[in-house]
């Protein structure tokens, strides 16, 4: 009796339940679960100085530290040491990835193998300290401007940030300083459990943040909606992770021919084989999402430092604020748009550093149909670009999925944002990684099958 095969999703979960059965494997896992813990216990030190309560309620409504909480797992809502997480090192790898078309050296790098590429990691690594100062310093100013409305009274997060002040250099320098090195540590933890533990660290790292958040999550959606409305959230929740799960697995197969020669009795001949390119048809990830998130958060960011107050006319600056905040349909169109702008364009950058045509000639492979060299290249950027249609409106549906909410649950547009138990880029970062760590620990297997079958 031949036995079953199982589908792509059911298998990976197999591959999680076998790997608990393996010594090294376990430890593995085990070694990431500790990394996590600490990376939990480091995101509960906050700095010296800070108004917890104005902080709280900073974030309830602005969308820029929602965003930049989720890519430092959740050490921004506390403003710990760790407050600026990893994602100075995702906008340096995001950088460097731009660059490498641009500047010649650095895409010489890139073909030069493994030792170019650990070349690239550390201009990454060296890239990211400055990005941190700068990050952590516009912060911190930024905290100190915005004014929060406690009983009554105006209040800020933290006070006393000026690097061209003497009374408050040397406070100002040792804020950033602290701030910049729980950016290195975690940096430093998302490598260790690279290679020790179970890889992807970085994304794990995120990973752990989004999930550690969604206890608090449901009881807010809860006292937001209720009971009833929890229950559609948790059901509409399982039905965009399982649009976001097939999507992703989603691939468009080019059949590859590739030909050799080889002697065989004093005779040549040629023998041919065949494989396929899979191109995805999200190729970008969350990256767009990233894009999109930070250009929409900008003009309302700098609209709150030219706004009148409350009890003031509203000038220009307070429709800015109003137009960009999540409750506005501008707000939702132009997300929508932006997304699937960057999925083009960020799709088309990655591909032409893949450049596939060239590498199939190199090897000796063909489309069939299709001549090699430059028709070869016409043809895979023709299909690149229609899957990526697929894949742009995708990511833009799973970015706006917020207001689908809304409409869904029939609540204020003011809470949107608010609703979600995992917001949108978050459930985005939440799948991906669950699938490609079981992706990771289904190879772990293969690798060690194939090892018992060669001793």
């Amino acid at each position: 009796m031949q036995q079953q095969q199982l589908g792509p999703t059911p298998r990976l979960f197999q591959a999680a339940v076998d790997a608990l059965s393996l010594p090294d494997l376990r430890a593995k896992l085990l070694f990431t679960l500790a990394m996590l813990i600490v990376f939990r216990f480091i995101a509960q030190v906050p700095v010296p100085g800070v108004n917890i309560d104005a902080l709280s309620e900073l974030f309830k409504g602005n969308a820029l530290f929602g965003m930049l909480d989720m890519f430092s797992g959740g050490a921004m809502r506390n403003l710990s040491v760790a407050a600026m997480g990893v994602y100075p090192y995702i906008t340096a790898s995001i950088i460097m990835q731009l660059l490498i078309p641009v500047i010649p050296r650095l895409e010489a790098l890139q073909r030069e193998g493994e030792a170019g590429r650990n070349k690239l990691n550390q201009y990454t690594h060296w890239l990211t300290v400055p990005l941190a100062l700068m990050q952590a310093y516009g912060l911190l100013v930024t905290l100190q401007r915005t004014e929060v409305n406690i009983g009554g009274v105006d209040t800020t997060v933290i006070s006393g940030i000026n690097l061209f002040s003497g009374d408050t250099l040397l406070f100002t320098i040792a804020m950033l300083l602290s701030m910049v090195a729980g950016t290195v540590f975690l940096i430093w933890i998302g490598q260790l459990i690279t290679e020790k533990g179970i890889g992807n660290g970085i994304s794990i790292i995120i990973f752990g943040g989004i999930i550690s958040a969604l206890p608090s999550n449901i009881w807010n959606s809860q006292q937001t909606a209720g009971w009833g409305g929890l229950i559609m959230l948790i059901i509409l929740l399982v039905l965009i992770t399982f649009f976001i799960v097939f999507v992703s697995e989603a691939v468009r197969r080019i059949p590859v021919q590739y030909s050799r020669s080889m002697f065989r009795g004093g005779r040549m001949y040629k023998q041919a084989g065949g494989t396929h390119i899979p191109m995805k048809v999200n190729s970008a990830g969350m990256i767009p999402l990233i894009f999109a998130f930070a250009i929409l958060v900008f003009p309302s960011t700098v609209a709150t430092y030219f706004m009148n107050k409350e009890n003031e006319p509203a000038n220009f600056a307070n429709h800015i604020h109003n137009w960009f905040s999540p409750g506005e349909w501008v707000y939702w169109v132009l997300l929508f748009l932006l997304v699937v702008g960057f999925t083009f364009f960020y799709t088309v950058v990655i591909f032409q550093q893949q450049n596939l045509s060239e590498m199939l000639q190199r090897q000796g492979g063909f489309i069939p149909g299709i001549r090699p060299g430059k028709p070869t290249a016409e043809y895979l950027n023709k299909v690149m670009l229609r899957i990526c249609w697929g894949g742009a409106l995708f990511l833009a549906i799973i970015a706006v999925s917020p207001l689908f909410t809304r409409l869904f649950i029939g609540l204020p547009s003011d809470q949107a944002a608010a609703l979600m138990l995992i917001s949108s880029a978050g459930l985005l970062i939440t799948v991906g990684v669950v699938l490609d760590t079981l992706r990771q620990i289904e190879a772990q297997l293969m690798m060690r099958q194939y090892e018992g079958f060669i001793k």
